[in-house]
């Protein structure tokens, strides 16, 4: 885990055959709705809300992508780490 100022970030890859397609995305946003400062993925230097299924799935990320995951406030470490294990756990797919 990165420490960025306050902020926590995290890299992690897809690793489910399908990326991030609506089903993740919703678990994503889900875990994310539950924090209390902005949650964000990064991919390729573009920022989009962690808690909004559009926002992830116009990333486009397929299996094998890279992305970072970046909380703004240290508050939220437990729920970097919930939506960090969801990544390692290829969704549970």
């Amino acid at each position: 885990m990165n420490v960025l100022g306050k902020k926590l970030s995290k890299t992690v890859t897809i690793v489910n055959a399908l990326g991030l397609h609506a089903r993740p995305a919703a678990m994503i946003a889900k875990k994310a709705m539950n924090a209390k400062s902005n949650i964000w993925l990064i991919k390729n230097g573009e920022y989009v809300d962690a808690s909004s299924i559009i926002d992830i799935l116009s990333m486009a990320c397929t299996k094998g992508c890279r992305i970072t995951l970046e909380i703004d406030h240290p508050s939220d470490a437990v729920i970097l780490n919930e939506i960090t294990a969801l990544f390692e756990k290829g969704f549970d797919e």
